[in-house]
């Protein structure tokens, strides 16, 4: 069995790949460090760590121990934070945000549910863009997320909203005028992209690469915000799947929103990162249901 100091030097050195900054970050001695690592090596009977004099480069089988040892202790240090949660009740603070200002009424209603039922607990709403929402969780600079589903690896639940797909194509697209479109037509026009950082299973539900059929779809440029992907749009340069909210919240006179009668409806509701289902997480998301019941 390794001891915790061991686990949290190798780790923290397979990150840095330097014993001096790996010795700060620890508050240790380069020489402590040195000794725990050395000591591991002769535990497993393989080297770790290739050092010189200029670079550390960790070995594969350093590189395979790390990847195992990771998630374990991050679930070992959310398991400890429920246990504290637990203990003290849900007090501290809570770090909400949203995604898309369609959603803000939905998280509104919820904070003003939890708020009232835990006052202990103070609850800070931010924004998060396309580009940073997922980093966001990751990183912990919020707790939970109100946005559309679906995360990779990442718990959420339940739906808060249910929205109709529409198509949004330019205002003088071939499909402008249509009373509605079926998934297919996807096919035959390219289709704006996502910033390359969102979530791999939310573009393929949004931006799928295949029709129903199996007809491969289109990739026409990408967007680094919703607003610009609209722009897209409305220069003639792909058409774009949306929640029939976009209608309301950006309504233009150079784009149109075309129903699409064979798609399901999309779901949004919170979204969190699974090592982090804290007692304020949970109870944060019972009150969100509760203030946003579906019909």
């Amino acid at each position: 069995m390794l001891e915790r100091y061991e686990v949290e030097t190798f780790l923290t050195l397979a990150e840095e790949l330097h014993f001096g900054r790996t010795a700060e970050r620890l508050r240790v001695s380069t020489g402590r460090v040195s000794h725990v690592i050395r000591k591991l090596e002769r535990q497993i009977g393989a080297p770790l760590f290739d050092r010189t004099s200029r670079r550390v480069e960790i070995t594969p089988i350093g590189r395979q121990l790390a990847g195992e040892l990771g998630p374990l202790v991050e679930r070992m240090e959310a398991a400890v934070r429920r246990a504290v949660d637990a203990g003290r009740g849900v007090t501290g603070r809570l770090r909400v945000a949203f995604l898309g200002e369609y959603v803000a009424p939905v998280l509104h209603k919820a904070v003003a549910r939890f708020a009232e039922r835990y006052p202990d607990c103070d609850v800070e709403v931010h924004e998060v863009q396309l580009y940073n929402s997922r980093a966001s969780l990751v990183d912990g600079s919020i707790d939970i997320l109100v946005a559309a589903f679906p995360f990779d690896a990442m718990a959420n639940g339940p739906a808060l909203m249910l929205e109709r797909r529409l198509l949004a194509v330019a205002a003088n697209h071939p499909l402008a005028g249509r009373e509605s479109v079926s998934l297919e037509a996807l096919a035959d026009f390219p289709v704006i992209q996502y910033p390359e950082m969102t979530s791999a299973e939310f573009k393929r539900d949004r931006t799928p690469e295949q029709t129903p059929s199996g007809r491969p779809v289109p990739k026409g440029p990408a967007g680094k915000t919703f607003s610009e992907m609209l722009s897209h749009v409305a220069l003639g340069r792909g058409v774009l799947p949306v929640g029939e909210l976009t209608q309301r919240y950006h309504p233009r006179p150079d784009i149109a929103y075309v129903p699409i009668s064979d798609a399901p409806p999309i779901q949004r509701g919170p979204v969190w990162l699974e090592s982090n289902t804290t007692a304020r997480v949970q109870a944060f998301v019972e009150a969100a249901a509760e203030a946003n019941p579906l019909p």
